[in-house]
C-alpha cells in the first residue's frame, strides 16, 4: 500500500502521537483527545469500532465483579497463605494463583483483587514485599496469555483470527505453564538471600497480621461502624466515674437496642446463611457453564454477555452496584483506539514499513519469528499492547496465510504470546504492572512503593528468556 495524500499522513500521525501519549502518560495534562479528523470519514470511523471486542470486554467485567462479590478472590487470597512452608514456597503460591486467575479472570482483575492480600501476608512473614509484588504482577501477565479473555490484546485477535476458545488455550498453554515456572524461578533465584532472611532483622517491629486479616481486603462500613460503636461504648463503660447519669441511660438504651437487633439478626442468620451460599454457588455455576460454552467453540461475545446477564438475573437485587463497578471508560478508550489506529492505517505508514519488514520476518523460519517476535516486543513497551496488536495483526496474518493456514494460525498465536508477555519488560509495560504498584502506593498503613529500576532489573531478564522459551513451544 502506498502512502495516502500527504496531509492525512500528517494528520493521522499527529492523533496517533497523540493517542499514544495519552494512552500511556494518562496523567499528561491540557491535552485535547486526539481524533482522526481529514483521515477517515464518520462511517468509516463507526465501521472501525469492534462491536464484538466490546461485547466480550463488558460480559467478562461483569462476570468478574460477580465472582468478587461471590469471595471467589478471598478463596483464593487463602491459598496463598494456606500451610506455608516459608518465603520461597509463598512466591510459588503466588506465581500459581497469579496465573490461574488471570486465565480465566483477566489480569488487570487479578492484580486488583490480590495485591493487598499479598502485602499482607508479606507483612505476615516479615518479608520485603517487591519480590512478591513482582512474583503477581509478572505471573499475571503470563498466565492471560493462555485464553483469550485473559488480556484486551487476546480478546482483538481471538475475534480477529476466528480462533476458537479451546484452540487458543491449547495452543498457548504450554507455552504459559513452562514460561511460568521459569519466571517463578527467576524471581527465586534473583531474590534468593532476600528470601531467606526475615525483614525483622531491619525494622525489628515483627508484627504479625491474623488469617483473617489475610484472608479479606473489603470490609463493610456496617462492620466497621458497628464495631466502632462497640469499641466506644466498651471504652465509656470501663470508665463509669467519667459519665453523668443521663448518659448512662442513653447507653444502656442503645446497647439494649443493639442487643435486640442481634438476637435478630442470629434468628434471621441460618436462613441468611443458606442463601448466600446458593447465591454463591450459582455464580460459580453460571462461570463454569460460560467457560465450557467457550471450550465447545460458541460465539464468545454472546456466551460472555449471556453470562453476564444471567447472573444480573440470579441476583434478585438492584444490579446498579455491580454494572458501576464495570470500567466503561475502558470500553470508551477501546473505541477511541479503534479510530484512531484505522486512521493510523489509513495514512499508509504502517503498511510501508511492515512491507520493509516482512521479508525477515516469516513465521516459517527461526530467524524470521526472532525477528517478528523482536519487532512486537517493542512496540508492545513503546505503543501499547493493544494498538501493536491492531497495527500488526492483519499484516502478520496475511503474510503468515500465503505459506499455509496453520502458520497463519501460529502467527496470531505468537502475537499474543509476545505482546502479553512483553509488559513484564518494564514498570509501564502493561496495565497490570501500574495497577499493582499503585494499589500497593495506596494500601492503608502497609503503602509500598515498586520503583521502576526494581521492576527493571528483573523485568528485562524475565521477558526475555520466557518470551524465547515460550515460542519454542507455541503450536
Amino acid at each position: 500500500m502506498a502512502f495516502a495524500a500527504t496531509y492525512k499522513v500528517v494528520l493521522g500521525s499527529i492523533a496517533f502521537a497523540i493517542f499514544w501519549v495519552l494512552a500511556v502518560f494518562p496523567a499528561v495534562p491540557l491535552l485535547p483527545i486526539g481524533r482522526t479528523a481529514g483521515v477517515i470519514t464518520p462511517d468509516e470511523a463507526y465501521a472501525a469500532i469492534d462491536l464484538p471486542i466490546l461485547g466480550l470486554l463488558f460480559g467478562t467485567m461483569v462476570v468478574s465483579v460477580y465472582l468478587e462479590r461471590a469471595d471467589m478472590f478471598k478463596y483464593l487470597g487463602k491459598l496463598l497463605s494456606w500451610k506455608s512452608k516459608g518465603a520461597k514456597d509463598l512466591i510459588c503460591r503466588i506465581c500459581l494463583v497469579s496465573a490461574i486467575s488471570s486465565t480465566f479472570f483477566t489480569n488487570d482483575t487479578s492484580c486488583v483483587i490480590l495485591t493487598e492480600f499479598v502485602l499482607k501476608i508479606a507483612r505476615q512473614h516479615n518479608l520485603p514485599p517487591h519480590p512478591f509484588l513482582l512474583a503477581l504482577a509478572s505471573s499475571a501477565n503470563i498466565g492471560s496469555s493462555a485464553t483469550p479473555i485473559g488480556n484486551p490484546q487476546n480478546l482483538v485477535i481471538a475475534v480477529q483470527s476466528k480462533i476458537s476458545f479451546g484452540d487458543f488455550l491449547v495452543g498457548v498453554l504450554p507455552a504459559m505453564l513452562v514460561g511460568g515456572s521459569v519466571n517463578a524461578l527467576i524471581l527465586i533465584i534473583m531474590y534468593w538471600r532476600l528470601l531467606s532472611v526475615h525483614k525483622d532483622e531491619e525494622d525489628g517491629t515483627g508484627e504479625i497480621v491474623g488469617e483473617d486479616d489475610v484472608s479479606s481486603h473489603r470490609f463493610s462500613p456496617a462492620t466497621m461502624s458497628h464495631i466502632s460503636a462497640s469499641n466506644s461504648m466498651d471504652h465509656v463503660q470501663s470508665s463509669p466515674n467519667n459519665i453523668n447519669g443521663s448518659l448512662a441511660t442513653h447507653l444502656d438504651s442503645l446497647r439494649n437496642r443493639v442487643n435486640s437487633g442481634n438476637q435478630l439478626e442470629i434468628q434471621r442468620s441460618p436462613c441468611e446463611h443458606w442463601k448466600n451460599k446458593m447465591w454463591k454457588l450459582c455464580v460459580y455455576l453460571v462461570t463454569i457453564g460460560m467457560l465450557v460454552a467457550l471450550l465447545m467453540g460458541l460465539n464468545m461475545s454472546w456466551t460472555a454477555i449471556t453470562a453476564s446477564l444471567a447472573l444480573v438475573v440470579l441476583d434478585f437485587k438492584d444490579a446498579r452496584p455491580c454494572l458501576e463497578k464495570v470500567s466503561y471508560s475502558l470500553l470508551l478508550f477501546f473505541c477511541g483506539m479503534f479510530i484512531t489506529v484505522e486512521g493510523f492505517n489509513k495514512t499508509g505508514i504502517p503498511s510501508t514499513l511492515w512491507n520493509f519488514m516482512e521479508p525477515h520476518a516469516n513465521v516459517d523460519r527461526v530467524s524470521g519469528i526472532a525477528v517478528l517476535a523482536a519487532v512486537i516486543l517493542l512496540l508492545s513497551n513503546v505503543a501499547s499492547n493493544v494498538p501493536t496488536v491492531l497495527l500488526l495483526g492483519g499484516r502478520v496474518a496475511a503474510s503468515a496465510a500465503a505459506i499455509s493456514a496453520s502458520e497463519e494460525k501460529k502467527a496470531w498465536l505468537i502475537l499474543a504470546w509476545v505482546s502479553t508477555v512483553a509488559g513484564n519488560l518494564s514498570l509501564l509495560g502493561s496495565a497490570a504492572n501500574l495497577i499493582v504498584c499503585e494499589k500497593a502506593r495506596r494500601a492503608p498503613h502497609l503503602g509500598y512503593t515498586l520503583s521502576f529500576w526494581n521492576h527493571l532489573k528483573f523485568g528485562v531478564p524475565s521477558t526475555l528468556i520466557v518470551t524465547a522459551i515460550g515460542l519454542t513451544l507455541i503450536r
